[in-house]
């Protein structure tokens, strides 16, 4: 398998992608693996921890999820992240790197037997990840640029983009439109909150009817949501109280997939723990919300 240890490539700014004008109209429901995501489908669950801490816990928790699952109605996605590259702190913990990190999500998509995600940062690192993993994930921060699109796109796999945090939703039809011209058409969006001011975000319910409206499915990541950046001076910060109250609210509305970073001890993760669930209350939240979608579907 390859690494990703070629060296990163150096697109000129005028280079400019090739295509006939013509993108296609993006898959909905889209694959994701053995899985149909979107209209009339089964709700997807992307779920793990932040950042891969090491083997035997990443294992743990994925087969914990699995396990949580098992008599639910969802498609489960396993995440966890290799780097954490846009960590506050030049001190934080990242990760344990991009050849070790595909090595452990190897791992567990072959003994837990769950598809596997994880987000990727550079251009380069796309072909790596995309022998790994069912779905890419293009970080929020990085919704808008175009050489990680394509590169993501050309890997084959089903993307899924993190609108940035000062991004209208409107404006994620240029992200699909990148995507598309590459080759992509598994396609799905993800809402994340939006700055407000500094050091908090808030969410715009409407956003995820609009993001729908750019027909593609539509993801609410219900715990980076709560987040408050930089709120613990060199770290970010959170409120996880406000996980499910969010998430109920985006089930309500009909999204096609939740997102949720999940622990067995949070306060001890490294990266992200004032936002992530403890596991030990996931699938009691996973319930409750399930109900409310449940009610939801009499609607359609």
């Amino acid at each position: 398998m390859k690494q990703g240890c070629q060296a990163p490539s150096r697109h000129r700014a005028n280079q400019t992608l090739e295509h006939d004008g013509t993108f296609g109209v993006p898959n909905n429901p889209a694959r994701i693996g053995p899985y149909a995501v979107g209209d009339g489908q089964a709700l997807l669950l992307i779920a793990g921890p932040c950042v891969i801490e090491n083997q035997a816990l990443t294992l743990s928790i994925a087969d914990s999820v699995k396990q949580i699952v098992a008599d639910l109605p969802v498609q489960f996605v396993f995440k966890a992240s290799f780097d954490k590259a846009n960590r506050t702190s030049i001190d934080a913990y990242r990760g344990p790197g991009l050849e070790e990190g595909l090595r452990i999500l190897s791992a567990v998509k072959r003994e837990i037997g769950v598809p596997v995600t994880t987000d990727f940062h550079e251009s380069y690192q796309a072909d790596a990840v995309g022998q790994v993993c069912d779905l890419l994930q293009i970080p929020a921060f990085l919704a808008r640029q175009t050489d990680l699109l394509i590169a993501a796109a050309r890997t084959g796999r089903a993307v899924h983009v993190k609108k940035g945090q000062f991004l209208a939703p409107g404006d994620m039809k240029h992200v699909i439109g990148k995507l598309a011209a590459a080759g992509c058409q598994d396609i799905l969006l993800c809402e994340r909150g939006t700055f407000f001011g500094y050091g908090r975000l808030v969410n715009d319910m409407k956003a995820l009817l609009e993001l729908r409206d750019l027909g593609v499915p539509v993801v609410f990541d219900a715990t980076h949501s709560v987040q408050r950046p930089a709120g613990l001076g060199a770290a970010t910060g959170g409120d996880r109280e406000m996980v499910e109250p969010l998430a109920r609210a985006a089930t309500a509305i009909g999204v096609d997939g939740l997102f949720f970073e999940t622990h067995p001890d949070p306060d001890s993760s490294p990266s992200d723990g004032p936002n992530m669930v403890p596991l030990d209350r996931f699938g009691g939240l996973l319930q409750r919300l399930l109900k409310i979608r449940a009610v939801i579907d009499t609607f359609k």
